[in-house]
């Protein structure tokens, strides 16, 4: 039985690592790490073996355990392993996909593992076997009412499970509908999820800067609860291996476009469990939306749809009688292996490299659903994005690098809260060309993003894709707001706080009260810089008796003249968003009434949950010249809400123009 990389679709060795590449090289040409290429003409055929209660999938690399009908991965058979799965819980806490629902009359959180009622093989034969689970809802008679206390999910769900010849893991998908005259309901969250032999997988990866030994569930029981419930202090492990530090399931979460490739490995016998989601085309929210990945457990999950970092923006809100359908995936559970003295690396490597591979193939010619969009039942787009800022040297340049993209039809930058369509996005070439492949047919808004540029792009008409069809749109231009040359600026027009001080440690709320032990933030333009002197969250302050209150910033800025009867704008981008009330005040801090402010925003909660922006947000403040003044200028910005260390918001960037040249 080869090792590493039994897929039939393998590639050469891949190397990492510049500081120990020769040292790679040698132990690759040595056959530490073992690959074989396995064809359909060497490989175990696909067998099918239906019990009682439970069918097994066995291609020769793997075997795999369902029960029946309920769907139920309880079982992975892999490399020696007996089972990859925590044979300790129970069949429906190892391997399954779950939603968080609710009740618009009784909002309380419903949490459902889908099980199957029903069983069917769709495809079986030597090459592929693919397996169905459903669960249909029966609405109420019509003119009954269903008791108060009916829990059941109106949703029709069928779960698919895909085993290949030659292909050591297995994919998954699930089609969520609604037909017409159902119930009304919300839907806060929709995953697969599977819970690993915490004895063996105690090494976790999410990217090449984040992986480690991670703390067991038991050294999360004997540690310290902290301020928000899914941190915790551990302060006593049982292998020493973790002294005294936080746990938090948050710290590991990644944006979509990011997210591809996560899980764990197990060092004897040598081998990884990885989650591969090849496209983020059927999640929420877009490209920028953040989720969790791995963690202690241990856990590794696929996110298809959360209210995480966004709060109720995000939740999927049907009304009565409101039709929906949706598939989401397929995913790829991946097994890989190697030398019980092969470091981690390898195995890293390898499951990056063959997260390559599926995102390549995507969409896969293989899933048997007729939900399943096909290559050839889809679209594409193509054009090159342009901007014009009459402020810069060059009138019209390429729209570097933008981030581009198709979504439900809404206003400029609804993608971000856009929960029940598909999303399809790529990034535009130096010269600002970009080509959208593989999109679903339907009819969609055209959106963007420049990085360096602030605001959201929105193509003036809808953007209609026909099975096969081509569209071409050619040259498109994007105005970013600007109303008047810059005077200053802070911070990057990037989305994200990540250039300010400070990011990923538990409890930086609280450090901002020991950076600033008697005054708020000052930042006086041309003398701080925002890398050093701007903190990351515009947060409250704590005070002895562990009570928080409003704080104020103030930047300092000097003007050599000022037209006292002309229009000047702040540009006011934020990053995040939590339970805030952000009020600007120019030169007068004790003004009775600010003169703008954001009333209350976001649900966020990216300061708790270590994510370094919510959703994005723009605010073009207009005031008249005449409050300001030459000479010395201060703009205080007073985060209003002070009942919790977890309000506050998060800056993007801050520019002040002043009024366009007369001529």
């Amino acid at each position: 039985m080869g090792k590493l990389g039994k897929s039939q679709r393998r590639r050469g060795y891949y190397f990492v690592g510049f500081l120990g590449f020769m040292f790679q090289l040698f132990l690759l040409t040595e056959s530490t790490v073992r690959r074989q290429n396995i064809t359909s003409s060497n490989s175990r055929p696909v067998h099918l073996d239906i019990l009682d209660d439970q069918v097994v999938v066995d291609n020769g690399l793997a075997k795999f355990t369902f029960s029946k009908p309920a769907g139920m991965i309880t079982g992975i058979n892999y490399n020696g392993i007996k089972n990859i799965l925590e044979q300790r819980n129970k069949e429906t806490n190892r391997g399954y996909w779950d939603v968080v629902w609710s009740k618009p009359e009784d909002p309380g959180d419903i949490y459902d593992v889908l099980q199957g009622t029903h069983f069917r093989v769709v495809v079986a034969n030597e090459d592929q076997v693919e397996l169905s689970f459903t669960k249909t809802w029966i609405p109420p008679v019509k003119g009954t009412k269903r008791p108060r206390d009916d829990n059941s999910l109106p949703l029709n769900i069928d779960k698919r499970y895909i085993v290949l010849r030659g292909v050591p893991g297995f994919y998954s998908y699930a089609t969520f509908e609604r037909l017409e005259g159902w119930r009304d309901m919300v839907l806060y969250e929709g995953r697969i999820a599977f819970k690993l032999q915490e004895k063996l997988f105690r090494y976790m990866a999410v990217s090449d800067d984040r992986q480690r030994v991670m703390p067991t569930f038991e050294d999360r029981e004997r540690g310290k609860a902290l301020a928000y419930k899914e941190a915790v202090l551990v302060t006593d492990s049982i292998k020493d291996t973790h002294s005294v530090e936080v746990d938090d399931k948050y710290q590991y979460s990644a944006e979509n476009r990011e997210n591809k490739v996560h899980g764990w490995i197990c060092s004897n016998p040598a081998t990884g469990f990885w989650m591969i989601t090849p496209s983020s085309e059927f999640r929420v929210g877009g490209p920028l939306k953040q989720d969790l990945t791995s963690h202690a457990g241990p856990v590794t999950l696929s996110m298809f749809f959360s209210a995480h970092y966004a709060g109720k923006p995000l939740a999927l809100t049907f009304k009565e009688g409101e039709p929906w359908k949706k598939v989401f995936g397929p995913v790829f559970i991946y097994l890989n292996s190697g030398l019980d003295t092969e470091s981690t690396v390898s195995l890293w490597q390898d499951a990056k490299e063959q997260m390559l591979i599926e995102t390549e193939s995507w969409p896969y010619d293989f899933p048997r659903s007729g939900d399943y969009f096909l290559a050839n039942k889809r679209g594409t787009l193509s054009g090159r994005l342009l901007v014009r800022d009459r402020y810069t040297r060059i009138e019209l340049k390429t729209a570097k690098f933008a981030n581009v993209g198709l979504a439900l039809p809404g206003a400029a930058g609804s993608w971000q809260t856009e929960n029940k369509g598909y999303q399809f996005w790529t990034q535009a070439d130096a010269m600002g060309y970009f080509v959208i492949k593989n999109v679903l047919p339907g009819t969609y808004n055209l959106y963007a993003w420049v990085p360096g540029l602030i605001g959201d792009y929105k193509y003036a008409y809808n953007i209609i894709i026909k099975p096969g069809g081509i569209v071409k749109l050619g040259n498109i231009v994007y105005v970013p707001p600007r109303n008047g040359p810059t005077l200053w600026e802070i911070g990057i027009p990037d989305r994200t706080a990540a250039e300010f001080f400070g990011f990923r440690q538990y409890g930086l709320w609280d450090r901002y009260t020991d950076l600033y032990p008697n005054e708020d933030l000052v930042y006086a333009i041309g003398v701080h810089r925002y890398q050093r002197d701007w903190f990351f969250a515009h947060v409250n302050r704590r005070l002895e008796d562990n009570t928080y209150v409003p704080t104020t910033w103030k930047v300092l800025f000097n003007l050599k003249q000022v037209d006292r009867t002309r229009t000047y704008t702040l540009q006011l981008a934020l990053a995040s968003a939590n339970g805030a009330e952000l009020q600007v005040r120019i030169n007068d801090e004790a003004a009775k009434h600010p003169h703008f402010t954001t009333h209350l925003i976001g649900y966020d909660n990216a300061i708790a949950r270590h994510g370094i922006h919510g959703l994005y947000r723009l605010y073009s403040v207009n005031f008249l010249g005449n409050l300001l003044q030459p000479g010395k200028n201060i703009i205080f910005l007073k985060q209003t809400r002070g009942k919790s260390p977890f309000n506050g918001v998060m800056y993007d960037y801050i520019r002040l123009e002043q009024p366009p040249p007369t001529n």
